[in-house]
């Protein structure tokens, strides 16, 4: 489990950096300055939680646990979710899909991952045993 953690961790901020890039310099007169903020933010997030899923892999190379298996893919489950519905809520006049309003509902839905993901954090550091090997 910890590869494949790395593994998407590092895709993950790849493509933050890579998106933030292309959000900066690609959507520039294609969307709206306040879209511009709202994709931002999305790159912001899912920087922040590719970090999270990398931290998961770590522990996981020291410390076999359900809750940091449950962090990674809450947070997995939260960029997808929050940060993918970002970008596609605000570039949805350029991409042609303003009518797909299910992409709203989405967005909270994705936070709630993330802050399950960051609560198993905390419910992996529970057990009598966490801190042994670490």
């Amino acid at each position: 489990m910890a590869r494949t953690f790395f593994q998407i961790g590092s895709i993950a901020a790849l493509l933050a950096v890579a998106l933030g890039a292309f959000a900066a310099h690609g959507l520039q007169n294609k969307i709206a300055p306040d879209q511009i903020t709202i994709f931002q933010t999305g790159v912001r997030y899912q920087f922040y939680h590719a970090f999270g899923i990398l931290i998961a892999a770590l522990l996981l190379l020291k410390r076999k646990n359900i809750w940091l298996q449950r962090a990674g893919w809450s947070f997995v489950l939260g960029i997808v979710l929050f940060s993918g519905s970002l970008y596609l809520l605000s570039c949805r006049e350029w991409l042609h899909i303003t009518n797909w309003k299910w992409l709203g509902p989405l967005t909270p839905i994705g936070g709630i991952f993330f802050i399950f993901g960051w609560a198993s954090f905390f419910f992996a550091t529970l057990k009598s045993n966490f801190y042994e090997k670490i």
